[in-house]
């Protein structure tokens, strides 16, 4: 089965066949992109065209590559050692299985999100190279080898914040998720508010832009922000004409904390404002 998109989702033509390339090539697919594209809504997605369950490990960067694997609890075996407890005997008891070994031994194949692996140690991606490739790793405490019965779909994301292993690129296909265009961004508004005025959406998108565009924005506004911009405009039903309005010294557009996110931007559409406002005096 190829992935083609779903209902809720809006794959360009050029994602599409990076997902079906790395399906066919049996290697991780590897996505980045700005937050907030959809690289993570990619793997649901997936999981739910392909009919077949999502196991997500959410990269922290505390989280190092042997707790996808497993963990071993050695406190929590020595404490039941000391009260005498019957399953001390069985080290299995005591070994807590890691996203990894939940994927490799699930018996239809699954989707493996590795979901913002640029956050953990540098040396992250290379721990997991010979278990992503080989898709087994052995259990030193019971001295056997975990394969997997289905070789699940790998999808890892990253946003970029720390340069990745050549090693670990090697084994991955690659997919950078460019910021859509206006079209297809009408097709992501259509998809989760169908039936919405067009002329509401052409405003709302072309101040969007204009934000998007103002230079010195350190995080410019991304596709899951319209989308909760757009939910907040239909629920306070505001009025067509504040987003017509294009005087600059009103830089700042209605409901903006849901497309501005730190202090840095907005106090930058305020000095904007300022400026605009003493320009026309």
């Amino acid at each position: 089965m190829k992935f083609q998109g779903t209902s809720t989702y809006v794959a360009s033509d050029s994602l599409r066949l990076a997902v079906n390339a790395a399906i066919t090539l049996q290697r991780p697919l590897l996505v980045k992109g700005e937050p907030g594209t959809g690289k993570t809504l990619l793997a649901e997605q997936l999981a739910q065209s392909l009919d077949t369950r999502l196991i997500a490990w959410h990269i922290k960067s505390t989280t190092k590559a042997q707790q996808g694997l497993y963990e071993y609890d050695a406190v929590s075996r020595l404490r039941d050692s000391q009260l005498g407890v019957d399953k001390v005997h069985d080290v299995r008891n005591y070994l807590r299985k890691g996203k990894l070994w939940e994927a490799f031994e699930a018996e239809e194949r699954v989707v493996l999100l590795i979901d913002e692996i640029d956050k953990a140690d540098i040396e992250f991606p290379n721990d997991l190279l010979q278990e992503l490739d080989r898709m087994e790793f052995f259990v030193y405490e019971t001295g056997e080898t975990v394969k997997a019965r289905q070789r699940p779909i790998v999808v890892i994301t990253s946003n970029n914040e720390k340069e990745l292993p050549d090693a670990f690129l090697r084994r991955c296909f690659f997919h950078y998720i460019a910021f859509p265009d206006r079209e297809t961004l009408q097709k992501i508004v259509d998809v989760h508010f169908p039936g919405i005025k067009g002329e509401l959406v052409a405003e709302a998108l072309d101040v969007f832009f204009d934000v998007r565009g103002i230079p010195g924005l350190k995080k410019k506004p991304s596709t899951s922000e319209l989308v909760d911009w757009l939910k907040l405009l239909l629920a306070d039903d505001i009025d067509l004409a504040a987003l017509r309005e294009r005087d600059p010294a009103k830089a700042i557009p209605p409901l903006a904390g849901a497309l501005v996110k730190n202090e840095q931007d907005t106090q930058l559409l305020e000095r904007l404002a300022f400026m605009a406002r003493r320009g026309t005096r």
